[in-house]
């Protein structure tokens, strides 16, 4: 009998003193009615970046924002539907084309550097809100905390051709850590920090199948690099999912196209240079592929013109 007791009391203790988390999802919410699709797309990848998150939080000393645009890019390369550009790299361009990093909360700005960079898109975003929740509990022989962490984030996906917000979201996530102990023994400590990404994961994972559905309404689309004679060459190749025998449609984009009232770019002029046919890859990198025209209005191509998926 004391043997079951003892038992028992072990099963008691352990199961007291481990801590237990929980990690809820809230779906993400369009803050303009942004619409949202079902994507079957099984084409190429997108050349994307993600700009280091504003936390505009009371809480993190910044580092919210730096954890959430990490993550973010973390889940969008997981997808497999995404070329994710470095930061690094984005900063980069930023310091040689003399851009501030106040100025990524323009459109505009964040359109030109995408540009340069040969992006389809550009998401720049911020921690809103952050907060930790504590309560707890005091029996005559067990004693328990919990600590909860609600997070929310808003991101704003930019389009490069046209410098529009083509998408605007906020996601919410909450997470739970309880820590307990028996007779005095047990977890205890302080505040749980692995709540924040845990929360924060929670809030952004809805975003990345929204950011697939907008991109996926344009038609996907790469950039010519370099050309020699009738020889073109792509700057997107394997790692894009670029494969030899794949049709483009290549064009040369001229003036901008505004809309009268807004103002804003809606298009450009286009010439059509031809239709070219993937050959195969360009060098080991992944991120190059090489392609001929099978039919040609007469223009010769330059480094900067597009192609896009013939149709």
């Amino acid at each position: 009998m004391n043997k079951l007791k003892l038992i028992a009391a072990a099963a008691f203790f352990a199961a007291a003193c481990h801590p237990a988390k929980t990690v809820k999802q809230q779906q993400a919410v369009s803050v303009d009615e942004t619409e949202k699709v079902t994507s079957k797309y099984t084409g190429p990848k997108r050349r994307i970046g993600v700009v280091e998150f504003e936390n505009k939080s009371a809480y993190g000393q910044g580092r919210l924002g730096t954890a959430a645009s990490d993550i973010l890019v973390t889940e969008l390369v997981k997808s497999g539907k995404f070329i994710v550009v470095e930061r690094d790299r984005l900063n980069k361009v930023m310091e040689e084309q003399k851009f501030q990093a106040q100025g990524m909360t323009d459109p505009q700005t964040v359109a030109k550097i995408g540009q340069v960079m040969g992006l389809e898109a550009i998401v720049v975003g911020s921690v809103s809100q952050f907060g930790v929740k504590k309560d707890g509990a005091d029996y005559l022989i067990t004693q328990s905390k919990r600590q909860v962490a609600d997070v929310t984030v808003d991101i704003r996906l930019i389009d490069v051709q046209s410098g529009q917000v083509i998408m605007a979201d906020s996601g919410k996530g909450m997470a739970k850590s309880t820590k307990a102990s028996f007779l005095g023994m047990g977890t205890k400590g302080g505040y749980d920090e692995t709540l924040e990404g845990e929360a924060l994961r929670a809030a952004l994972v809805q975003f990345v199948t929204n950011i697939a559905s907008q991109l996926n309404k344009k038609p996907w689309s790469c950039m010519i690099a370099a050309s020699a004679q009738d020889q073109l060459y792509l700057n997107a190749g394997d790692d894009s999912g670029v494969k030899e025998g794949m049709k483009l449609d290549c064009f040369r984009q001229g003036a901008e196209i505004r809309d009268p009232r807004s103002n804003l770019v809606i298009g450009h002029v286009e010439d059509y240079l031809g239709r070219a046919e993937v050959t195969g890859p360009c060098g080991d990198s992944g991120d190059c592929a090489k392609a001929q025209f099978t039919k040609s209005s007469g223009g010769s191509a330059k480094a900067g013109d597009i192609c896009r998926l013939a149709k």
